[in-house]
């Protein structure tokens, strides 16, 4: 399989993921070193505002968030376009840009939780040793 179908594959899984509810296939995806940095709202695309909510990825942490989210929250709908897939001339770096329209609601207050931007998803290969 070629780098980008890999990155297909691996945001499809993630889509697949949120649509399910499936919080072991969502923290499959992020590598045990990941840190992601977090825009404060759906508007903020300047990166000087964002913020480090989570930290480096610890699997008991990020399990019980998104647990939580699918407890209290109900998917109306979500919606991701790839938009565009860069690969580094040495095949080791990659990132695919993707459109995002993902609505939550909660399921006690009905109140609307819209995740709805463009993403960039950065890879890198990695050997496990």
């Amino acid at each position: 399989m070629n780098t980008k179908n890999e990155i297909i594959e691996i945001v499809n899984r993630e889509t697949w993921a949120w649509d399910n509810q499936n919080v072991e296939q969502l923290l499959s995806i992020f590598h045990e070193e990941m840190v992601w940095p977090w825009p404060p709202d759906s508007k903020s695309h300047d990166p000087m505002t964002w913020v480090l909510e989570q930290g480096k990825f610890n699997y008991d942490r990020w399990s019980e968030i998104y647990n939580n989210l699918f407890e209290n929250y109900n998917l109306v709908h979500n919606k991701r376009e790839i938009k565009k897939i860069e690969v580094s001339k040495e095949n080791d770096g990659a990132f695919a840009v993707v459109d995002i329209d993902t609505l939550w609601r909660n399921s006690v207050t009905n109140k609307d939780f819209l995740w709805k931007g463009r993403t960039c998803k950065i890879y890198s290969k990695t050997v496990k040793g």
